[in-house]
């Protein structure tokens, strides 16, 4: 059964999760705007950055995204982009501008269009033709509207889906959800958590043209009241999915961004993004009835597993931006930093469908299957090796920022060898 052709669907064909969280720069201790997102997916479904490079385009070119051809923008800007081996669109990125992107299935009331641009599309194209974080808005707002969103989220499934997006940039974030081609617009004050369902209420800064009269001709809202119309009232369906499965995790993140809002730290942002509810192991004998079965690091196929994650501080210069990448799981994994003006290591950036031990989303996979095996034993010990290495990453940042883009490209491509030295360690000491 498809998202949004009716009827509930069997648990074992729900494949949907993620959660994103944004902290603006009065809410953190360096005075950079947080963002993060957790990419949930199947769990072998690979998924290894993609450099984009910036790029000038003549004035009657397209661009072939997914499922459709849109027209393409005479400039399109470097993305540093989180993609599943066999799409188009990034599940999460941030381009050269420090503009960062995040994308999330919702369930509405609506239909899902067969094919159009997806959710992940929506990311890639906002990136790559906007400058800040309003306009990336008004830019996938007007792509939706002339294409519409639809076509299937997966490789191996014919399951479109509603999208939300958290858009932030070093000065104003925003979350934007839709159905179709309806959406509401919601600006960040100061933190705020994106899940799995529709947030916006009667709390909306913007509409979309025609979304409070669409709900009103679906009777989904009435015509006449006195009552500030609510979004999520109005579109969101709790009939296709169980809320459990992100009303625990939303529920984590508000709480975690609460306890930090006045000085939340990156070094927290990438523990927030291993969380367990606290457990070692994610699931320690829990049903799906247990909210707490579906962690912010999601080990809960067929529902989805994290494949992929990102932390980036993003500053006033581009330049100074630091973009922390996990490949795979963060709880057995390890953030390393990259900078919006140096490369991608080459290592990051392979991947495809069969296991390639020349990929570091393919070796990061093998160790969590490892570590899956006995999670109380083996997560101790993946954490014992990679912390370090992170911490003392993370100690060299604020040198880095004011250092040579030559110094800066040298410790992004010594920080990714010796993590992957470690990981193939770990992988030799748990085989």
């Amino acid at each position: 059964m498809r998202a949004g052709y009716g009827g509930r669907m069997n648990v074992r064909d729900w494949r949907w999760s993620c959660d994103s969280l944004v902290a603006l720069a009065g809410a953190t201790d360096s005075g950079a705007t947080i963002f993060a997102k957790n990419s949930d997916r199947p769990a072998w479904e690979c998924q290894p950055l993609c450099d984009v490079p910036r790029v000038e385009h003549g004035g009657d070119a397209w661009v072939q995204c997914t499922y459709i051809r849109v027209r393409q923008a005479r400039v399109t800007y470097r993305v540093i982009g989180s993609r599943p081996y066999w799409g188009w669109g990034f599940e999460h990125g941030v381009n050269e501008h420090g503009v960062a992107i995040g994308n999330h299935t919702v369930f509405t009331k609506e239909p899902v269009a067969p094919s159009g641009l997806t959710g992940m599309d929506l990311v890639r194209l906002g990136l790559e033709r906007a400058q800040t974080a309003s306009e990336a808005v008004q830019v996938m707002a007007e792509l939706l509207a002339t294409y519409g969103q639809g076509g299937s989220g997966f490789a191996d499934k014919d399951w479109p889906y509603h999208n939300s997006f958290l858009v932030a940039d070093a000065r104003e974030a925003y979350v934007w959800e839709t159905s179709g081609a309806h959406w509401a617009l919601r600006r960040v004050r100061d933190v705020a958590s994106v899940s799995n369902h529709l947030t916006i209420g009667s709390d909306w800064d913007e509409l979309g043209p025609d979304t409070l009269s669409y709900a009103v001709s679906q009777g989904w809202w009435p015509e006449e009241t006195s009552e500030r119309f609510d979004f999520a009232r109005a579109y969101r369906d709790t009939t296709m999915a169980p809320e459990v499965i992100s009303s625990g995790r939303y529920a984590r993140t508000c709480r975690l961004l609460e306890s930090a809002r006045t000085g939340v730290r990156a070094s927290d942002v990438r523990n927030w993004m291993r969380d367990h509810y606290g457990r070692k192991d994610p699931q320690s004998g829990l049903s799906p009835a247990d909210p707490e079965y579906f962690s912010v690091c999601m080990h809960a196929d067929p529902v989805g597993t994290t494949t992929a994650s990102v932390v980036a501080e993003l500053a006033p210069d581009p330049r100074q931006t630091v973009v922390w990448v996990c490949m795979g799981a963060p709880c057995s994994g390890i953030y390393l930093p990259l900078f919006l003006d140096v490369p991608i290591p080459e290592a990051l950036t392979r991947g495809s469908a069969e296991y390639s031990d020349d990929s570091a989303w393919w070796r990061s996979h093998r160790l969590l299957e490892l570590v899956q095996q006995s999670w109380e034993s083996r997560l101790p010990i993946v954490r014992a090796a990679f912390d370090p290495l992170e911490e003392a990453l993370a100690s060299q940042i604020s040198e880095l920022k004011a250092a040579s883009r030559e110094e800066r490209e040298a410790l992004v491509q010594a920080a990714a060898e010796e993590a992957l030295e470690v990981l193939a360690d770990l992988v030799r000491r748990l085989s």
